[in-house]
């Protein structure tokens, strides 16, 4: 039964994408979703929206039980959606000066609210209620000691950071075509087994299902689809760990998003020949004007 269900959540998380793809590309507004990458090429944010679609009703097929199912609607919509306004209103020139975590603090205190603060604030929200669900949700709570009140309010707090910095991780990682897709890949992919392992199975499917488009430069997640990926994947995690492992995961999660403020994930990719190979993988070839730029 496990496996008809895993099966059925990628068949559906991936054939809801690419329904959502297509209808988001023949919407009146979809020119609203244009943009310009770093080839130069004008690619759409359809695929955020769509990703996120796909994604978060494979993974409520794949959740074990009731409350799990309603921590992964809520950590995938909620995160794309949020990613979605930060997309569209953070294109505006006003809202462009202020990058990374330090800047958009710092905006705040200069009396402003800028999209990617209304973003981390709500990726943060939808993380600590998904992770308040898990906890309540009795297929996975089964799996793991008995705890009183504080490690209760340790595994929702800890599953919380786990699901937002797993969304912000996959969203520091979409900067070049299917990048931010094939590390969802690649991390959901192992998720994918054991009892929770529905929760991932979707998500790791709409990927797939979208990265051609996204490899070919015809559309591009950004952070709608990084965000809900990324959320939807850390609700899996959390799904299959305990404190102890949530405590592991958040600390890596933590040091790689401090790490992002003063190294360029770029570079360290392009150096390093396994990663580069991987990142390249089904790309089309053009002139790479952002690694020209001094």
């Amino acid at each position: 039964m496990g496996f008809v269900r895993k099966a059925a959540a990628a068949a559906a998380g991936a054939v809801l994408a690419r329904a959502a793809l297509d209808r988001v590309l023949r919407d009146a507004r979809a020119a609203t979703l244009e943009r310009t990458n770093f080839h130069g090429r004008t690619v759409s944010l359809a695929g955020g929206p769509a990703l996120a679609a796909g994604a978060t009703l494979g993974a409520v097929l794949g959740a074990p039980g009731g409350a799990a199912a309603a921590a992964a609607a809520t950590a995938g919509l909620a995160s794309g959606a949020v990613g979605l306004y930060d997309d569209v209103v953070g294109n505006r020139p006003e809202q462009k000066a202020a990058k990374g975590f330090r800047g958009h603090l710092a905006a705040l205190r200069e009396g402003r609210v800028t999209s990617g603060l209304v973003k981390i604030a709500g990726v943060g929200g939808a993380g600590l209620a998904a992770a308040a669900l898990l906890h309540a949700d009795p297929s996975v709570r089964s799996r793991r000691p008995r705890q009183g009140r504080a490690g209760a309010v340790a595994d929702v707090l800890l599953g919380a950071g786990v699901i937002a910095g797993t969304a912000n991780l996959v969203n520091l990682l979409d900067l070049r075509p299917g990048r931010a897709a094939k590390a969802g890949v690649l991390l959901g992919t192992p998720l994918a087994a054991g009892a929770a392992g529905g929760l991932a199975a979707g998500p790791v499917a709409a990927a797939v299902a979208l990265l051609p488009d996204d490899l070919d430069e015809r559309v591009m997640l950004g952070d709608s689809g990084a965000n809900a990926l990324g959320a939807l994947l850390g609700v899996a995690l959390a799904a299959r760990t305990g404190v102890a492992g949530r405590a592991a995961a958040l600390t890596v999660l933590a040091a790689l998003t401090a790490a992002s403020e003063k190294v360029s994930f770029t570079q360290v990719i392009q150096r390093t020949p396994a990663l580069r190979r991987i990142d390249e993988w089904g790309r089309r070839t053009g002139t790479d004007s952002a690694a020209a730029a001094p």
